[in-house]
């Protein structure tokens, strides 16, 4: 089973006070707003996409660790609705180190992204001129919702072997898959995103 992530740039992501109780508000997607290049297609999330998920076991997590649980729809400490400008996420922070630090980073601005973990029921792929667009129009599974300090590389293996097939459908040469990059620090060997973005961590802890 594999889970792609998405990382949102939050637009409105902000701590709401009400007497003693800290939430955090804001939206950890937005329909119908094109990603960015993603190796030769863009991506756009379609209004209701989520309609159907949102029922499911979902976890907030700080930086996709689940050693830091923030909260989970099951325990009624997370709460997401969809509404006209995406998935609206509503959480309690717990009275932990994790949960009180991040309310100060929030508060702050430090802290502006929401990453997404899910399965894609349903998309289909439009090209309009030299514009190849996959839309998302049902999410079978949303696994997790997560702040991020830095956004992680697109986990899109499966949407660029869908790419290169939907190219050759329609008559037109795909190019290389966007995570076949050579990694000067894997030993010259073919990278995937995840092998960048730990070595973009390592080089960052230098």
């Amino acid at each position: 089973m594999k889970i792609e992530r998405r990382t949102a740039s939050l637009t409105e992501f902000r701590v709401v006070t009400e007497g003693d109780n800290r939430r955090l508000v804001g939206h950890a997607a937005v329909f119908d707003k094109l990603s960015e290049d993603l190796g030769g297609w863009r991506e756009r999330i379609a209004k209701g996409a989520f309609a159907g998920v949102l029922g499911d076991d979902v976890r907030a997590l700080w930086n996709h660790d689940p050693n830091h649980l923030l909260a989970r729809t099951a325990a009624g400490t997370l709460r997401l609705s969809e509404d006209d400008a995406g998935l609206a996420m509503d959480l309690d922070p717990p009275d932990t180190t994790t949960g009180r630090d991040l309310l100060v980073l929030v508060d702050r601005g430090d802290v502006r992204e929401m990453s997404f973990g899910f399965q894609v029921g349903d998309d289909e792929w439009i090209t309009e001129g030299d514009q190849t667009t996959r839309v998302i129009t049902r999410v079978a599974r949303l696994w997790d919702v997560s702040p991020v300090t830095y956004p992680a590389y697109p986990d899109t293996d499966i949407a660029a072997h869908q790419y290169r097939a939907y190219m050759e459908r329609v008559g037109k040469n795909p190019p290389p898959l966007p995570h076949e990059h050579r990694c000067s620090g894997c030993g010259g060997t073919l990278a995937t995103a995840n092998d960048l973005r730990r070595l973009h961590v390592a080089l960052l802890d230098r």
